[in-house]
């Protein structure tokens, strides 16, 4: 744990010296981008503990940097592969990748040729999809801004017509991908759901009513232990999903809700100024719905779980 504890202070650190660099500057000076990347293609061959110490610091500061789909998803699903090329590109920040599951576009490969929608992808300049069976990489025809209530995480539309693939190999480590996709937005999520409740303590502790401050109020105390509480059981589900299925679902589920509860109490302990859009509290809010359908809702992660637990499968 001692190099993920390293890795947090030296990201924390940079995001708040250079909150406007570049990903392939951030990959550059921290090395970012190879994160997960082995070593014999460029990168640091790191694992899960590090990767949520990345992710959490990201998610703390609602930054737009494609660490998710490209360091994450992208690298999981080139390794799997052994898109050795791909690896490369990645590993460096020179170029960065998007992801699309099955399930995510109604699309059709046929031979080496691709034919559909994808209606929103996070952003990446690489487009590497699961589409018939395989693993391939696409140039799209179209790329159409995808408009969100959350602008902190760009998204794209993507069109392919008849569009040249390249073949990057077997599709079967779809699931594998989507859940470290899960356990890195998860890790966000606790990041995001952490700052959360550092500003309304904080709030609690300036803000006075009645000569007290705000905190030393009964009903603000239990808010911020309850947050408190919620914050520290996300941490622990998240740091637990490795990225297999089960942990992953419980990440996603636990996680995804804890932050909406913090995001929204943020609010209500700031009162007035929290709805308004000079205080970055809607901010967080904004994000914490946008993940909460990123891969899929609370309710179907849920439902995995059900399917484990119970044998309906």
């Amino acid at each position: 744990m001692a190099l993920a504890d390293d890795l947090r202070a030296v990201v924390r650190d940079y995001l708040a010296a250079r909150p406007g660099a570049s990903w392939w500057e951030f990959s550059r000076d921290v090395g970012i981008a190879g994160l997960l990347v082995p070593e014999e293609y460029g990168g640091a061959g790191c694992g899960p503990a590090e990767m949520a110490a990345v992710a959490e610091e990201l998610g703390r500061v609602l930054s737009p940097h494609p660490f998710l789909q490209s360091a994450v998803m992208a690298v999981e699903a080139a390794r799997c592969c052994g898109a050795e090329q791909v690896l490369a590109a990645l590993a460096g920040g020179t170029a960065s990748a998007t992801v699309v599951l099955p399930g995510d576009g109604d699309l059709s490969l046929e031979g080496d040729r691709l034919t559909g929608v994808v209606p929103y992808a996070l952003e990446g300049e690489l487009v590497l999809l699961y589409a018939g069976g395989l693993l391939v990489e696409a140039v799209p025809w179209g790329r159409e801004p995808y408009r969100t209530m959350d602008e902190s995480r760009p998204l794209q539309r993507l069109t392919f017509r008849d569009t040249p693939v390249r073949r990057l190999g077997d599709g079967g480590s779809w699931a594998r991908v989507r859940d470290l996709g899960i356990a890195a937005l998860a890790a966000e999520q606790v990041g995001g759901a952490q700052r959360c409740l550092e500003m309304a303590v904080e709030h609690a502790g300036r803000r006075h009513q009645f000569g007290r401050p705000i905190g030393s109020f009964q009903a603000i105390k239990h808010k911020l232990a309850d947050l408190l509480l919620l914050v520290e059981s996300a941490r622990s589900a998240a740091g637990a999903a490795a990225g297999d299925g089960v942990s992953a679902a419980v990440a996603g589920s636990y996680c995804t809700e804890a932050y909406l509860v913090a995001a929204g109490e943020n609010i209500q302990v700031h009162g007035g100024i929290g709805i308004t859009w000079e205080h970055p509290a809607h901010r967080y809010l904004k994000r914490a719905t946008s993940d909460a359908q990123l891969f899929c809702p609370p309710q179907a992660h849920r439902a995995r779980l059900a399917d484990h637990v119970f044998g309906t499968n």
